[in-house]
């Protein structure tokens, strides 16, 4: 199949490229300015001709610095903006794809204690999860259009090469490693081995569409992550970080992306009979980090 990624420099997509290649399929990678601008509004549509699904992975970094007014636009407009000009170009297209499969994340669930949080659970409150609302009906064109869409509500991707999990070694491998305020807040967790396999699991399950719950079906406490990764590092976690220091170091991206409880169930893929390869997370961090 002729494939089309968006995002395809970034930690997924870098990773998920091979993986389609490897798997015989022709990758288009769609790169800004030659083939899209999403700032300017612009798409060489020809680049989508014979495609038959496309991968939209780009967005801004949520992560890579505080919140300013300006750093929050810049967020929802990399995904909002460019995912309405990626499915109203395919809705224009005479022959469009048969899939779009779009990232979406579990901030769209917003904190939520110990609920456990399935595809069909309500959206929760504040600017990750209004981002992440808006984000998935950006796509509206191509369902008109009759495309088959799946959102990734994606959770804490592991890998050393970056998100999340890199940010958290360099303190954990010195020994300054603990828990987020009370640990007692729920992550939910995915290998980068298994995000891979599950977009492609969705390219070719005719079955998933919509919302689909992109996380191990074995979320942990934040306490239980930090225990495990300090395991896993052979390190102690003795230094906790209160509430207060997390909001003074990351202002409100700590309450959205530390300190919130998000407790999700992968029920779409488990239903589609998705195996995954890492549903521990011992095992996971294992195979993820260097020995």
């Amino acid at each position: 199949m002729r494939i089309a990624v968006t995002g395809s420099t970034g930690l997924i997509g870098s990773a998920l490229v091979p993986w389609l290649t490897n798997g015989g399929h022709e990758v288009i990678r769609m790169r800004r300015p030659a083939d899209w601008d999403p700032d300017a509004g612009t798409i060489h549509a020809a680049v989508l001709n014979g495609v038959g699904a496309v991968v939209h992975l780009a967005g801004e970094n949520i992560a890579a610095g505080r919140w300013t007014a300006t750093r929050k636009a810049r967020i929802r407009d990399s995904r909002v903006k460019a995912t309405k000009l990626i499915a109203e170009t395919l809705g224009n297209m005479e022959k469009p794809p048969q899939v779009l499969v779009s990232a979406s994340a579990i901030g769209y669930y917003g904190d939520r204690g110990r609920e456990v949080l399935r595809e069909d659970s309500a959206p929760g409150t504040g600017f990750l999860a209004d981002v992440c609302r808006h984000w998935e009906s950006a796509t509206d064109a191509a369902t008109r259009k009759g495309i088959r869409v799946v959102h990734l509500r994606t959770g804490i991707v592991l890998s050393e090469k970056g998100g999340a999990l890199k940010q958290m070694l360099l303190p954990f491998k010195v020994g300054l490693g603990g828990k987020v305020g009370s640990g007692n807040q729920y992550w939910s967790w995915i290998s980068l081995d298994d995000l891979c396999s599950v977009i492609i699991h969705c390219i070719q399950a005719n079955g998933l569409h919509g919302a689909v719950n992109t996380v191990s079906p074995s979320p942990v406490t934040n306490l239980e992550f930090t225990k495990v990764l300090g395991r896993v590092l052979h390190r102690p976690t003795i230094f906790p970080v209160p509430s207060f220091a997390a909001r003074l170091v990351f202002g409100e991206m700590a309450d959205a992306l530390l300190l919130a409880s998000v407790r999700v169930e992968p029920a779409k893929l488990l239903a589609s009979r998705f195996l995954f390869r890492h549903k521990d997370l011992e095992a996971a961090l294992k195979a993820v980090l260097p020995s």
